[in-house]
């Protein structure tokens, strides 16, 4: 079922019904980049949409160990409710049907700490200043055993055909299932990585975009599985290969006119230019929301084009932000590539965080820096300090302190930021004793679904 805005859920649940579905599974994400779900007997989905299922709050606190973090706004009292958005339900293939909540209280309020709450308070604080958003995904991922140990190397090729015709019947049903749930998926190819690929979704709205990220999961997870494999979104899957990103493209327009889009140079209009310095003036202390887990670090380096470098850059895949532009071989416009942001992150949050540190550099009207065009992944510390250039952090403790008092913090506003800082703390005293090698072999499925 593709659905549409404005489904009812009676009409979602004869359509269900005649689709043979008999199960409806509702997810919720937390801060720590888990997916949780309730589900119902499909004949009850009209419950799961005005009543929903019911969610402790402590969900929010759930770490990559399984134990539980707490805040100052959430224990073991109280109930949250999950309620099903009929209108972006979909089928997965062998009959479950899945699709975002809405978490509010028991009086239907919107839960602060929820992360879809909380991009829709940053889509609505753009609309309050006359701009719209269009946000574009890319999500890699490793294939491995299915209890997560790695496959054998094989013929992989970074980039090859080979490794399309090996797994071209897993891309085949992936694709498939795909176009049946209305996902978009305009690219898929090998990444540089023994067994790794790379899915692109056409950019759409914020929310339905993040929502696109989980359902994309959902449906690697269910293909590979019946493939005898499993896929991982860590960011450093296999220790000393090559990391996962989950790069997110980002544009703003008012009325119809794109800010990245301006006939000079550098191509952007002022406001553009200000979002642009906004992301970058933002970008250490947002992080803890992009890159925040214990193994994110890892993954940001310079040479391994994970943006390490903080600054712009057309097409420069060594730049945090890679500016594209629009032209016959980009079609959907002028964007921003934000590349240091890999699959641990909480897609959610991840775009609220930036949407807001655009907000923030238009309206304190931010200076552009000026462009980078060389290859910094080339540059030594020596060359790099003249330059002026820094790099992202790839401490977990210096993410998480550069967090505290930051404008992505103000974004995120107090709870969520609280649920945030307690999963990812607790990291480094659940794995801080590991090495590398322990960390990704105890990690490689954490964030897999």
């Amino acid at each position: 079922m593709s659905g549409s805005e404005g489904t009812s859920a009676s009409d979602l649940t004869e359509a269900l019904g005649r689709q043979g579905v008999c199960v409806v599974a509702g997810w919720a994400t937390n801060a720590a980049g888990l997916v949780h779900a309730k589900s119902m007997p499909v004949a009850r989905t009209d419950a799961f949409v005005t009543a929903g299922a019911g969610m402790s709050p402590v969900h929010h606190g759930y770490a990559l160990d399984g134990t539980i973090q707490l805040t100052p706004f959430y224990d073991a009292v109280g109930d949250l409710r999950m309620r099903l958005v009929p209108e972006a339900v979909r089928v997965l293939p062998g009959g479950l049907a899945v699709g975002p909540t809405h978490v509010v209280t028991q009086d239907g309020e919107p839960d602060p700490t929820g992360p879809r709450h909380v991009l829709t308070r940053a889509v609505e604080r753009l609309a309050e200043a006359g701009l719209t958003a269009l946000v574009g995904h890319e999500l890699e991922f490793v294939l491995v055993a299915p209890d997560g140990s790695p496959l054998p190397p094989g013929a992989w090729t970074p980039y090859g055909l080979s490794a399309i015709v090996d797994r071209s019947a897993i891309i085949g049903e992936l694709l498939e299932a795909a176009d049946v749930a209305g996902l978009g998926v305009e690219q898929v190819h090998a990444e540089y990585g023994a067994h790794q690929l790379e899915l692109s979704l056409a950019p759409r709205s914020p929310v339905e975009a993040a929502d696109s990220v989980i359902l994309l999961k959902s449906l690697i997870g269910v293909v590979t599985r019946a493939h005898g494999l499993a896929a991982s979104f860590s960011p450093v899957p296999i220790a000393g290969a090559v990391g996962n990103g989950a790069h997110q493209h980002l544009s703003l327009r008012s009325g119809d006119a794109n800010l990245f889009d301006a006939p000079q140079t550098p191509p952007l209009t002022p406001a553009g230019g200000h979002a642009v310095a906004g992301i970058l003036d933002g970008l250490l202390g947002a992080q803890a929301v992009l890159t925040g887990s214990i193994l994110s670090g890892p993954r940001l380096r310079p040479g391994m084009w994970s943006g390490a470098t903080v600054c712009w850059g057309t097409e420069n895949r060594e730049a945090a932000l890679r500016y594209l532009r629009a032209g016959p071989a980009n079609p959907h416009g002028a964007n921003v590539e934000v590349k240091v942001i890999d699959p641990s992150a909480n897609p959610y949050l991840a775009t609220a965080a930036l949407l807001g540190l655009a907000l923030d550099g238009i309206e304190r009207e931010l200076p552009l820096p000026p462009e980078i065009v060389r290859d910094t992944g080339q540059l030594d510390d020596a060359a790099r300090a003249e330059a002026g250039l820094t790099l992202v952090l790839d401490d977990q403790d210096a993410v998480l302190d550069a967090f505290a008092g930051s404008a992505a913090e103000r974004v995120l506003g107090e709870h969520a930021a609280a649920a945030l800082l307690a999963v990812r703390r607790h990291e480094r005293t659940a794995f801080g004793d590991l090495d590398l090698e322990q960390l990704c072999e105890r990690l490689r499925l954490r964030w897999s679904i």
